[in-house]
This record gives structure tokens, C-alpha cells and sequence, in this order.
């Protein structure tokens, strides 16, 4: 079993794909106005409309709520991706920061409040 991706609902699909564009430098495939895919070399991210899992009635997932999930990003150089973005990201829940297991992180959030990890591995 492989993980096919993660799927972000959001009321508005065309500023979170302009986001992660921004954040990953990779442009979004658009198979449809309400969907769209960022595909890194280990993982997709998928962001879509409430339109895509409207058939779920009252258990359909609500945009901008989640607060148990962390969009994780390796990246070589934090500090880097840190100041290239530093204009793009308004909320930065935490700078770069050597993690106490050695990992460097930087989190910050999304224009739907979802957190997002930048991280980098200690060199061997």
C-alpha cells in the first residue's frame, strides 16, 4: 500500500493553490476548476472545493478546521526556504528551529489555518 496523497477542503481552491505553489515551487495541476495537485517526488497534495465531498452530507470535512494534522515538507536548507518566503507567509507559528531529535523546523500555517513544516535532517 502506497500513500496516494493529502487532500486539503477549502472554501476557496484558487488561493490555497497559489500558496503551496508559492511555498513548494511546484505548479498545481488543474484536472478541474474545484481540484487541483501538487506533486512532489514522495507525496501529493491535493486541494478541492466542499463541492468534491458535498456527497457526505453531514460528515463532510470542514474547510479550515484542523487542528490535528501537520502538511510536512522536507526541504535541504530551513533557513533558506525560510527567507525566500518570508513575504508570502503571514503566519509563522514557529521560526527555524533545531528540533531537540536534530531535525530543523520551521512551522507556519496556511491561508486556512492548516499547519505546515518546513524540515531538514541533521547531516549524518
Amino acid at each position: 500500500m502506497d500513500l496516494a496523497s493529502i487532500r486539503i477542503i477549502t472554501h476557496d481552491v484558487d488561493r490555497l493553490v497559489r500558496f503551496y505553489e508559492a511555498v513548494t515551487g511546484i505548479t498545481a495541476t488543474r484536472p478541474a476548476p474545484v481540484f487541483a495537485e501538487l506533486r512532489t517526488a514522495r507525496g501529493t497534495v491535493a486541494i478541492a472545493s466542499t463541492v468534491t465531498v458535498a456527497m457526505l452530507g453531514d460528515q463532510a470535512p470542514q474547510p479550515a478546521r484542523n487542528d490535528s494534522i501537520i502538511i510536512e515538507f522536507f526541504v535541504d536548507d530551513v533557513d533558506a526556504e525560510f527567507a525566500r518566503l518570508h513575504d508570502v507567509l503571514d503566519d509563522v507559528a514557529l521560526p527555524p528551529t533545531t528540533m531537540p531529535w536534530g531535525n530543523r523546523s520551521m512551522l507556519f500555517r496556511d491561508p486556512d489555518g492548516n499547519l505546515v513544516n518546513l524540515f531538514s535532517r541533521p547531516a549524518p
